[in-house]
């Protein structure tokens, strides 16, 4: 017999989470490993454990549903819990394995649980970002960015980066004397966060713009950015035009 299925669900209504273990049960190819109320500690699980499969609810506190489905880096089946409109059904019809739009029957769930089946060990192509824009139209940029660090999950408030830069299929984010590394690339960074606060100077390097005290010009075609505490970054003739523009100047 194959093992069951490794799973966590996340959702912050205790109403919910109940009612899916209650429908998981009659599952036995399925084992709960974590019931998470929020998506911080959905990402924890996740984390943790390595699940196969996590159904996860959008709006959570702390971490949304997209947030901490940003924050998993092993294969994971996701199937995403959701009481949203057309919006977020088109978006999970096309990008994620399978949706449950609540209230959803126990014959739904059997529809989804097989067509996670069918897809277990598919690279996972979901695009967190991508979802987010489809599902909420009209949400504001992202406030704050989640990193995982180890075991913990870092909440950095976008307000406080300083600078970004590209490292293969990482961004390293910096905030005063620290940094850390995220998995993801910088033009998606870039389309998350406000384009009236972050200017991309450099094709490897995206800047808060309150951070930035002066510019100076190298080359014809080259500038230097020196932040406010002294860092200094390389920005290209259209990054120096681009920031000048934001700036006003």
């Amino acid at each position: 017999m194959k093992p069951p299925l490794r799973a966590i669900l996340a959702d912050d209504e205790p109403l919910a989470r109940s009612y899916l273990r209650e429908l998981l049960a009659a599952h036995p190819d399925v084992a709960i490993l974590a019931e998470c109320r929020n998506g911080l500690e959905a990402a924890r699980a996740i984390a943790q454990h390595r699940p196969e499969l996590a159904f996860l609810d959008i709006e959570m506190p702390k971490l949304d549903g997209f947030e901490v489905l940003d924050l998993a880096e092993a294969p994971l089946a996701v199937v995403f819990v959701t009481a949203f409109d057309h919006y977020a059904v088109r978006a999970f019809e096309a990008h994620a394995v399978d949706y449950l739009q609540k209230p959803f029957s126990a014959e739904r769930l059997a529809a989804a649980l097989q067509r996670v089946q069918q897809r277990i060990g598919v690279p996972r192509v979901l695009d967190a970002n991508l979802l987010r824009r489809e599902a909420f139209p009209d949400r504001p940029f992202a406030q704050r960015l989640a990193v995982k660090n180890g075991a913990d999950i870092v909440l950095i408030e976008a307000a406080d980066l300083d600078y970004a830069t590209s490292e293969d299929d990482y961004v390293n984010l910096h905030v005063g004397a620290k940094s850390w590394l995220k998995h993801q690339s910088l033009a998606s960074l870039e389309q998350t966060l406000d384009p009236r606060h972050f200017v991309r100077i450099h094709r490897t390097c995206l800047v808060n713009v309150e951070r930035v005290a002066r510019m100076e010009q190298e080359t014809r075609d080259t500038w230097t950015v020196v932040l406010r505490g002294r860092t200094e970054l390389r920005a290209t003739r259209q990054g120096y035009l681009r920031l000048r523009a934001v700036l006003g100047v």
